[in-house]
């Protein structure tokens, strides 16, 4: 007995011990539910939601006359969420009732299942409760408009489940117009405008609430917490599409003749700095070509086109006049100072003054001219090219532009050389925009302007940044060393390297051309690679536009001169802008002419509007006749209109010719006759004789000339 009442008090303690034990627990539980609830809960959406940022609309990259260059479109990914309340409403009566109709549009819209496959693809969807089930990705914005017009989806996201992830993606409308320039936006790679303006573009980024669900997918969260986004400021560039399709197409077309490796073209606004075209071309692996690097923006040794800053340097120490005798013999090579120099071709003479030696090029003379100005003091011809701004970038709005080198100028053999060797185009790097800058200067008058490629910054349509014509440097030259040198390149095209080039041109030119045996990359000097330039600017007395092309030629090229091979491209592109904009926009002359009307003109009219258009015109007519009729005649006597009266009865057919078709309108009319038409302008002939009887509802047939 005392065993059994042993047992039993133990297992009453147990079972109480667990009584308590369970007690406890819901008591716990229903404290963690009802009093923390609210706590823990905030901690599970802590791990499961998240604050996402939501990207900004693009700005729009335009031309200065309002052609798209680039922009943003919208494309859509389309999720549907099977356990949206609206969907499981009614055991999913909506659903059901949809299904079928909806399977139809979107077979008929994709077209990239049937009927049947979409049927079973929302099916097995809704049954397993895909909470983001994934229809489509990457439909455009047309799509995505008759999507939203299908039966469910037309009932909203709360009722259908639908929800739209639009994301924008970048769109060059011309392709490879001005591609490297207007650029690309990229999340890791981003160049040309696009990357100079990135921060103006891209606007300010939005927040949003989003809650992850299995498999790591993100779902948007209707919340107060949402930010929304500041759409990105469009940019209006200087760029006109006309005048980059015309480098584009020139560069182009020499490019695939010759078969170089790259090339650009800049075509600028002589006044402003303006850049109205930049063209990039390099010669991909298959042969083709694409704007894959900035060449615009490269420094390389400029060869010939680099004489100018030697003649302006020379001709403003005072030392030197472009009309000294510079003796180059016949040889075509030989030695000034510390170095041996060689001309590509012959001397027309063995002595050529300063101006002939900058027209044809000669590197022997533009040599000796810099040992003689600047042996002494080296130092001072770097100086010079400090003052052109030689040795600093342009400053264009667009990032990567190189800095340019200049090498050391001191008074031993070294600085010597490199003095005698930089003066025709050597031992110096610039790049095709800085050598355009200092030709452009001179274009202007000695106003050296800042390139530029953004004119102004725009939010909604209203100009929120303006961006005007800035001068570098106002008269860094003299005067008369302005004038010499706008004679020295114009000497260039009519005597000199380029006089072949413009023959029978319409309008004047004054340029350079070069020619520079480069080493770059794999390439040594002994491997004939050539750059080839031309820069000018035109018309050469009132200059308009000013433009260079460099070309980088293909190893041994057989054509790689400047005049030969850059020239024709500056040509064609001259050629085109003085027909469209140049010739068009000059004032046109009229000639008067006194000498008397001798042709017979006889019109029919109206008398009223007949004096009214004299009074007008301010034409001097006579009346012959009394006036009394609403009709008159003008017809030509003694080289002056003489107005006569014109008799119109109701009996009689009258005389037509000569009358505008609504004034035989109205006299056929008011007889009662009915008028067949054929032709346009005055009456010719007519079907009823003039003064033939005529009859109410009878036909007249009027042929007009």
């Amino acid at each position: 007995m005392e065993v059994k009442r042993d047992i039993l008090w133990r297992v009453y303690l147990c079972y109480m011990v667990v009584a308590v034990v369970c007690v406890l627990i819901i008591g716990k539980a229903f404290y963690i539910q009802q009093v923390q609830g609210r706590y823990w809960r905030s901690m599970s959406d802590s791990l499961h939601q998240h604050i996402e940022e939501i990207d900004a609309e693009r700005g729009t990259i335009y031309s200065e006359d309002g052609q798209m260059l680039s922009t943003s479109i919208p494309q859509f990914d389309i999720y549907i969420d099977f356990a949206a309340d609206g969907l499981r409403d009614k055991s999913g009566k909506r659903f059901r009732e949809n299904v079928d109709s909806l399977s139809i549009c979107l077979s008929a819209l994709f077209k990239d299942h049937t009927e049947a496959e979409y049927r079973k693809l929302l099916k097995d969807g809704y049954r397993e409760k895909d909470r983001y089930f994934l229809l489509k990705r990457k439909i455009s914005f047309r799509e995505y408009e008759q999507l939203r017009a299908f039966p469910l989806v037309r009932l909203g996201k709360n009722k259908s489940g639908f929800i739209a992830e639009v994301r924008n993606i970048r769109l060059n409308p011309y392709q490879m117009l001005a591609f490297r320039t207007i650029g690309l936006d990229r999340d890791s790679f981003k160049v040309g405008l696009e990357m100079t303006y990135d921060s103006i573009l891209s606007g300010i980024k939005g927040k949003r609430l989003v809650r992850y669900i299995g498999g790591g997918v993100s779902v948007p969260v209707d919340d107060e917490l949402q930010v929304e986004s500041e759409n990105g400021k469009d940019i209006i560039t200087t760029l006109d599409v006309h005048i980059q399709d015309i480098a584009e197409n020139a560069l182009m077309k020499t490019m695939v003749q010759s078969e170089s490796a790259n090339g650009t073209c800049i075509v600028m606004e002589t006044k402003t700095g303006k850049i109205r075209a930049i063209a990039n071309l390099g010669r991909r692996t298959d042969g083709s070509y694409w704007e894959d690097y900035n060449y615009a923006l490269r420094a390389t040794e400029p060869g010939s086109t680099i004489k100018l800053a030697t003649l302006l340097s020379v001709l403003s120490d005072g030392g030197t006049t472009i009309n000294d005798p510079v003796e180059v013999g016949m040889a075509g090579n030989t030695f000034v100072g510390v170095r041996n120099i060689v001309d590509a071709e012959p001397h027309p003479k063995a002595v050529l003054s300063v101006k002939e030696c900058f027209a044809h090029s000669s590197n022997i003379g533009m040599g000796k001219i810099a040992f003689k100005e600047f042996a002494s003091r080296p130092d001072r011809f770097r100086t010079y090219l400090h003052k052109f701004r030689l040795d600093t970038l342009t400053g264009i709005d667009l990032l990567g532009e190189e800095k340019p080198r200049l090498p050391k100028m001191s008074r031993n053999n070294e600085g010597l050389h490199a003095m005698v060797t930089m003066s025709f185009g050597y031992a110096i790097q610039v790049t095709p925009l800085q050598t355009l800058t200092l030709y452009n200067a001179i274009a202007n008058n000695g106003v050296m302007m800042k390139p530029y490629l953004v004119s102004s910054v725009v939010n909604d349509g209203a100009v929120v940044k303006q961006f005007e014509p800035t001068v570098l440097q106002e008269n860094f030259v003299k005067p008369a060393v302005i004038k010499d040198a706008q004679e020295c390149m114009r000497a260039v095209v009519t005597e000199g390297t380029a006089m072949a080039l413009f023959k029978g041109s319409p309008y004047t030119v004054a340029g350079k051309t070069g020619t520079a045996n480069v080493a770059d990359g794999k390439f040594g000097y002994d491997d004939g690679v050539y750059q080839a330039s031309f820069v000018g600017y035109f018309p050469a007395d009132n200059p308009q536009y000013t433009c260079i092309v460099v070309i980088k030629t293909k190893p041994h090229a057989i054509v790689h001169f400047g005049g030969a091979l850059a020239g024709p491209v500056f040509r064609e592109i001259s050629d085109r802008l003085y027909a469209m904009y140049v010739k068009q926009s000059a004032p046109v002359q009229m000639a008067i002419i006194s000498k008397p009307d001798s042709n017979y003109y006889s019109y029919t009219g109206m008398r009223k509007e007949m004096k009214a258009l004299f009074n007008t015109l301010q034409i001097s007519s006579a009346d012959s006749g009394a006036g009394n009729s609403d009709w008159a005649k003008v017809y030509r006597r003694q080289d002056k209109p003489t107005v006569a009266d014109f008799t119109v009865g109701n009996k009689q057919m009258p005389q037509l010719e000569g009358m505008g078709l609504k004034d035989a309108l109205y006299a056929c009319e008011n007889m009662g006759l009915k008028v067949t038409v054929k032709g346009r302008g005055k009456v010719a002939g007519q079907s009823i004789m003039a003064g033939q009887p005529v009859a109410k509802g009878q036909i007249v047939n009027l042929q007009l000339n």
